[in-house]
């Protein structure tokens, strides 16, 4: 925990207890069923849960917030962003069953009331979200254009309804086909670990 809270020193009680559990619970999961990379679980806080919360840092949903992780695998970043935003709802949505049967396993023990997963390409999702969030799921290409008619126009948050993506490397020629318009945020700027010295957030937003 000692990542979290250097980097998010507010939380409550309970978000800390439970911060506290999902570092023991994904351990013991994926003994069971691989949801995350085995040379990767001794860096679970950093690689993963502290990533997925960089995109706090980005915006903090307001209440009432609906919010699409879109091929989210192992519960990430929907599981540690709704440990961190009681009052916004998350749909953790993926293909795979097995791993969609550990985010509801996990998803339970936290006794978490604000997400809910589906075994659900995201492709096949009909409602409409705030923000729709991945994590290195696919080409941005791909990720986009199916799920772009998803958001909703009008946004209740500091900045606009959108897709934010968590991914590394040069991504120019992706964006600049896309017809959207977008932000890339490197995430060194919010946290010093050399993990994060080439990872960015894409927000993605207006699409045409």
């Amino acid at each position: 925990m000692e990542l979290i809270r250097k980097y998010f020193p507010g939380l409550s009680r309970d978000q800390d207890d439970r911060f506290s559990r999902l570092l023991e619970l994904y351990p013991e999961w994926n003994k069971k069923i691989n949801v995350i990379s085995r040379k990767d679980i001794s860096f679970l806080e950093e690689r993963h849960i502290l990533h997925s919360l960089s995109l706090a840092k980005v915006v903090r949903f307001s209440p009432g917030t609906v919010i699409l992780d879109a091929g989210t695998g192992g519960g990430l970043p929907g599981i540690p962003l709704a440990i961190l935003f009681t009052g916004s709802e998350f749909l953790l949505a993926d293909s795979v069953g097995k791993k969609i049967n550990v985010v509801n396993a996990i998803i339970n023990e936290l006794e978490l009331q604000n997400a809910s997963a589906v075994n659900s390409r995201y492709e096949s999702i009909q409602r409409r979200f705030d923000f729709i969030t991945g994590r290195a799921v696919t080409n941005l290409m791909d990720f986009t254009l199916p799920l772009k008619k998803l958001i909703k126009p009008e946004g209740k948050n500091s900045i606009e309804n959108g897709l934010l993506y968590l991914k590394g490397g040069d991504l120019t020629a992706e964006l600049n086909v896309l017809g959207a318009e977008f932000r890339v945020i490197k995430i060194s700027g919010f946290f010093t670990e050399e993990f994060f010295s080439t990872k960015q957030i894409i927000h993605l937003y207006h699409f045409k």
